[in-house]
């Protein structure tokens, strides 16, 4: 008998306590790659922000020394453009947050993990979709 492997991610949540939606999957973000900012022990980046990325984002990141505009396909890293949707490490967000650099946040998507670094209350004044 064939059994049904349970899906490791299930039952994560975002921000606000409710399963975690989709970030992007082009590019297929996550740092496992689902689509989703999943977290697990693997990820020591904690890469559970959900973010549009604009040029400013970019070439911040790029200045800090994560150059996250150039592909590095033996990662499956396409490089990013402006507009893109990515999960983004929580303590990178902190940081262009502090230096007026803070790309957009999908709330929906974004880990309740990421509460361990950033306040609700911050990232709700980035935040993409709030009505």
């Amino acid at each position: 008998m064939l059994q049904r492997r349970s899906n490791p991610f299930e039952g994560q949540k975002n921000v606000f306590g409710e399963p975690l939606k989709p970030c992007s999957e082009r590019p297929l973000t996550g740092f496992y790659r689902t689509g989703c900012c999943h977290t697990g022990l693997d990820d020591v980046g904690l890469h559970t922000v959900c973010v549009e990325v604009t040029e400013a984002f970019l070439a911040f990141s790029k200045a800090r020394g994560n150059d996250l505009t150039t592909p590095v396909p033996d990662f499956g890293f396409p490089g990013l453009k402006p507009g893109d949707r990515w999960c983004l490490c929580a303590a990178r967000w902190l940081e262009a947050f502090q230096a007026g650099e803070a790309p957009r946040v999908v709330l929906g998507a974004t880990h309740q993990a990421t509460l361990e670094i950033v306040s609700l209350e911050v990232l709700k004044r980035h935040a993409i979709d709030l009505a």
